[in-house]
């Protein structure tokens, strides 16, 4: 076992244990990659405002998300091809969440299906949803999510279309792989991912496979997007699905304060400030930088949740600061499963969960739910 003591160490060993076109799906953004690159850089630009001679004694960096208990005010983001990273790896993610204590959200695009996941879990989990031009997959899917017991659904608005990311492309995207020579050569230096790849019988789209009719191509996640992703979503569909679904709703994508004053009118439980990762408009503002002024505009009517750029528990504490209730990390947990299953995604919660303690009680605060701005340095 390697000495793990950041994400950054996760992300240099998932590198090298997991296929290229993968790793880099995980680890990129759209066409030139600066607002993927602007959602780490302006967080390190925020300063914290250290305090002595406080009592730390008795921290607590548990509070609720969506009303439910969590351990810390973090959550796994839905992330298609998750089992791409690790053989089943949408399980190994989701039983890692629920030991820890924090939510999982599963996405559309997952290898395992939400049954998988519903079958090696005990506890309730959340559903990513994409608005499809089929009407029918979509009840089929909300109704897949309730049998499942799924406890929030989760409808992202910014992902219509698809934003060109260069490397995808590069790489030949598809799951499982095409059976290149340029992929046989660099699958062979992967001689663990491809050793538990053949174990498990989950390679393609599993909620997707079986359930959805007229899909021209399932390997590939561009053709599948461009036949079925909706470009006419507007807030009647989020209306219909609210109605459909009937539970929690949480809408991820906003960027706008407008958008987010539409979003707390629409009667959902909470909002994501969240720029997808920097994979679909590049040249947007990273979601740290537009979190302040939506958690002003609409924190009253909704919960703000942020995602973007997350790489450690301090990332965590100043989104908390700038007025997020809660948080959601992609990247370090993937990072996490490709380096080394189950037990790395458990280790980036471990690391985030430290570092946001730790943090906590330098900055003066021993309760994650007191944190506020006091905490960050005003610029002079």
């Amino acid at each position: 076992m390697p000495v793990i003591t950041n994400i950054e160490d996760l992300r240099l060993l998932a590198k090298k244990r997991v296929p290229r076109m993968f790793y880099d799906y995980a680890d990129s953004g759209s066409w030139t990659e600066s607002t993927y690159r602007a959602n780490e850089a302006d967080f390190q630009a925020i300063k914290l405002r250290q305090r002595v001679a406080v009592n730390m004694e008795n921290r607590s960096i548990r509070c609720t998300m969506v009303g439910e208990d969590v351990a810390m005010p973090v959550a796994l983001a839905p992330t298609g091809l998750t089992g791409m990273q690790h053989a089943d790896g949408e399980i190994l993610a989701a039983r890692a969440a629920e030991a820890f204590g924090v939510p999982f959200t599963l996405s559309t695009m997952s290898i395992c299906s939400i049954e998988d996941v519903a079958a090696r879990t005990t506890k309730p989990f959340w559903l990513q949803l994409y608005v499809m031009r089929d009407r029918g997959f979509i009840e089929r899917l909300i109704d897949r999510a309730k049998a499942a017991r799924c406890s929030a659904l989760m409808l992202t608005l910014d992902l219509q279309i698809l934003g060109q990311r260069h490397k995808d492309l590069k790489n030949g995207l598809s799951a499982p792989p095409k059976p290149t020579l340029a992929n046989l050569v660099n699958l062979a230096t992967k001689p663990r991912w491809c050793w538990n790849m053949l174990k498990t019988p989950r390679r393609s789209f599993g909620n997707i496979v079986g359930h959805a009719t007229g899909v021209g191509d399932l390997s590939s996640l561009s053709s599948w997007t461009a036949e079925q992703f909706d470009p006419a979503l507007s807030w009647a569909d989020v209306e219909w699905i609210k109605k459909r679904w009937g539970g929690k709703l949480i809408l991820k994508g906003i960027l706008d304060e407008e958008d987010a004053r539409l979003a707390a009118n629409s009667g959902a439980d909470a909002l994501i400030v969240s720029n997808h990762g920097g994979r679909q408009l590049d040249g947007a503002m990273s979601s740290i930088a537009a979190l302040p002024g939506i958690a002003e505009a609409v924190g009253q009517d909704i919960e703000v949740w942020m995602d973007g750029g997350i790489r450690s528990g301090q990332d965590v504490l100043k989104a908390v600061a700038l007025g997020a209730k809660g948080t959601l990390i992609g990247r370090p947990f993937l990072y996490g499963l490709g380096a080394m299953g189950e037990a790395g995604v458990t280790r980036c919660l471990e690391l985030i969960a430290r570092e946001l303690d730790l943090t906590m009680a330098f900055c003066g605060h021993t309760d994650i739910r007191h944190v506020g701005r006091d905490i960050l340095l005003r610029p002079r």
